[in-house]
């Protein structure tokens, strides 16, 4: 069973940065899709990045397009979201999510297969 945990959300200022990562365990990744995806309150679950393990391509949502980049470290499982440039309209819940294929362009997230339980990010104004 594939198992996500997300770390590095917390309370931010407007402009500042953050990183999350999201270590993955119980499988292969190489064929995988790792993705971020947040939800703000009342607003529903929606893609922010992805990343392929086998091509490193990445993809992202306009909205973080440029200020938001997705890496991932192969040797340790895990997946990186580096987001500068913070504004209040990023405050959300992050959460890490894998799929068993590999998927080009944005991804929805009915496409995905595992999820983490999330990290809160904040950003104040």
């Amino acid at each position: 069973q594939v198992q996500l945990v997300e770390s590095g959300g917390g309370l931010v200022q407007a402009g500042g940065s953050l990183r999350l990562s999201c270590a993955a365990s119980g499988r292969t990744f190489t064929s995988y899709t790792m993705g971020w995806f947040r939800q703000a309150p009342g607003k529903e679950r929606e893609f922010v990045a992805s990343i392929t393990w086998s091509g490193g391509n990445t993809y992202y949502a306009d909205s973080v397009k440029g200020r938001f980049t997705i890496s991932g470290d192969n040797a340790k499982n895990t997946v990186y979201l580096q987001m500068n440039s913070l504004s209040p309209e990023d405050t959300a819940v992050y959460y890490c999510a894998a799929a068993r294929v590999t998927y080009i362009g944005i991804v929805n997230r009915y496409g995905m297969d595992y999820w983490g339980k999330g990290t809160l990010v904040t950003v104040s104004s």
